[in-house]
């Protein structure tokens, strides 16, 4: 018989919990930033790192001195000790693989990107991802017997994991994460991964000071994903933050989601060149596309910043709606600077209920191309904080 905690255990249980969870989302932290993030007394966080550091599941760092100015000593940190487990992130794109893998206290071990194509199919492209891991673990000598979890990030309509508030994984989604996951023999957390990039950004990125977000992903596709009181949005059925697929030509071309006009339609690279095109300049690729209007070339740079229009002005009803904090703009068309954040702020500015008085930082996000692989990474942390706690005492 399984002797059931008393009400002093479960309490115990789950200030350890919020403890752990802070260290996976946040990293080394101090104990004053953890009585903070916490809200647990002095005695109580002390007895429980204590307990933990004895047990192996966390560590304590010393300051770094060297170029130290501040007045006394820096504050020792706390973390989750590397050595206890693995954590790899992918994202899968439309063109491009990426994947870290990193130890529980987010210190990067490897890091690695490489060329695939949509059309290879699932299983060719997990196993393409797996071929990737495998030369990482390879060639930076990593264990991976301590591997944790992994969080798979795909391009598309891509539903959360599991749940009725998550919906099921899509049929393409399902394939993949179940091939990782055979591979590998850890859970699979798989979302979209323009989604995910958000959450990068949300927990160590440009958005990390705010409790309330907008990241849109501009790159081959046009994604985004939202943070609503610190929590990555993913919807009623896993399609939560899809800004490339809102209509705004609804008599326009048919997108392949089924509606007709979508903003990716218009937007995207891809059709930016082909604009450009059309008014008699040759633009060979998405870099040349944003080195041109950075460079101010005419023809470019209209063709971008009306793209920027379109984009600021289906963001403001989305600020009116979820009246974020700020909104950041990720993906190869970032890169463009202030030849696409001024247009943004503009047509925000001018329509999201322009006499409220509103606070709103339109920026360049954190993370290139790596933030969905990174946002993979604290997926995968996330999904994995309460598995420590079986090991922990009861007492």
């Amino acid at each position: 018989m399984i002797e059931r905690p008393d009400a002093m255990q479960r309490v115990r249980l789950a200030h350890t919990e919020a403890l752990l969870a802070q260290l996976r989302s946040a990293g080394p932290l101090s104990r004053a930033e953890l009585i903070r993030l916490t809200g647990l007394s002095r005695t109580t966080l002390f007895d429980i790192i204590g307990d933990l550091i004895a047990r192996g599941v966390v560590v304590e760092r010393e300051p770094a001195l060297s170029g130290h100015r501040g007045r006394g000593r820096p504050s020792t940190t706390v973390s989750l000790n590397p050595s206890a487990g693995r954590i790899i992130g992918i994202d899968l794109g439309r063109a491009t693989i990426t994947v870290i893998v990193a130890t529980l206290s987010h210190d990067i071990l490897a890091r690695g990107s490489r060329a695939v194509t949509l059309s290879a199919g699932p299983i060719r492209r997990a196993n393409a991802a797996i071929k990737l891991i495998d030369d990482l673990v390879h060639e930076h000598d990593i264990d991976l017997r301590a591997l944790e979890a992994i969080g798979l990030g795909l391009p598309g309509l891509v539903a959360g994991r599991g749940g009725p508030a998550g919906g099921s994984p899509s049929v393409a989604a399902k394939q993949v994460s179940t091939r990782i996951q055979d591979r590998y023999g850890v859970a699979v957390v798989t979302d979209n991964n323009s989604r995910l990039a958000a959450l990068a950004e949300g927990t160590w990125g440009s958005t990390r000071d705010v409790r309330d977000a907008i990241y849109v992903r501009w790159s081959d596709g046009v994604g985004g994903g939202l943070i609503v009181d610190g929590r990555l949005a993913r919807g009623a059925h896993g399609a939560a933050g899809e800004i490339g697929h809102v209509s705004v030509e609804p008599d326009g071309d048919p997108c392949p989601c089924g509606g007709r006009g979508c903003l990716e339609l218009l937007i995207r690279p891809s059709a930016l060149i082909e604009q450009c095109a059309r008014r008699g300049v040759t633009v060979v690729d998405p870099s040349d596309l944003v080195a041109r209007a950075r460079a101010g070339e005419p023809t470019v740079e209209a063709v971008v910043r009306h793209a920027a229009t379109l984009l600021g002005r289906v963001l403001s009803g989305m600020v009116v709606q979820l009246d974020p904090g700020k909104v950041a703009i990720g993906g190869v068309l970032a890169h463009a600077g202030e030849t696409v954040l001024d247009p943004v702020r503009a047509a925000i500015g001018q329509l999201a209920i322009p006499r409220h008085p509103r606070l709103l930082d339109v920026v360049t996000a954190q993370f290139g191309d790596e933030g969905g692989a990174l946002g993979a990474v604290a997926a995968a942390l996330r999904l994995n904080v309460a598995e420590p706690l079986a090991a922990l005492p009861t007492t």
